[in-house]
């Protein structure tokens, strides 16, 4: 196995040598690099490959994701996704999420907008990218880590393991909350 660097339209190999595979096209039987990174020629398997030095951050199944919501339904709840646990690259895929009622919470539930409100901070795992960004929160460290009161948004504090209450309107209202609600850094 090989590498080196190289650019972006440098002659890699050839196609009577090895297969073109992701970070290289064809032209004219010989293969090129099409993005800046670490060339990879693969003897055993005859594959020609450019890892690039700085991927995008590409959400796949069992991320853990930070959304906020944007809009909630009886049944379903949109998100956009704002970042990605793990990494400090923002997220280089589709960022629009939703979050159906049967994947909120191990609990029965049949209303979304007794578990999540508009502009609550969530951490959920990503469950597909194809063909739409689908999350759940149905685990103990996954649901709403933050949230203000509807009315004078102030940050709600948690009481119980399921409600929320505002320290200045005292108005109690009930979320899915993850097991570190208020106490998380992004």
């Amino acid at each position: 196995m090989t590498s080196k660097q190289v650019l972006p339209g440098d002659e890699i190999a050839v196609e009577e040598e090895y297969v073109a595979a992701e970070g290289t096209y064809v032209r004219d039987g010989k293969i090129y690099a099409s993005q800046v990174g670490t060339l990879v020629l693969d003897d055993t398997e005859c594959i020609a490959k450019v890892i690039p030095c700085n991927p995008p951050n590409i959400l796949k199944e069992g991320d853990i994701i930070y959304l906020t919501i944007d809009d909630c339904r009886k049944t379903m709840a949109t998100a956009t996704a704002i970042a990605a646990e793990g990494t400090d690259r923002s997220i280089g895929s589709s960022t629009v999420a939703t979050i159906h009622v049967s994947k909120i919470s191990p609990d029965y539930t049949d209303n979304v907008a007794e578990e999540f409100r508009k502009g609550d901070l969530v951490r959920g795992r990503v469950i597909s990218v194809k063909p739409s960004l689908q999350i759940t929160t149905k685990d103990a460290h996954l649901g709403v880590i933050r949230a203000q009161c509807g009315i004078c948004k102030t940050e709600l504090k948690a009481k119980g393991n399921k409600n929320l209450y505002c320290p200045k309107c005292r108005r109690s209202q009930p979320r899915k909350l993850a097991d570190d609600y208020g106490d998380v850094k992004i």
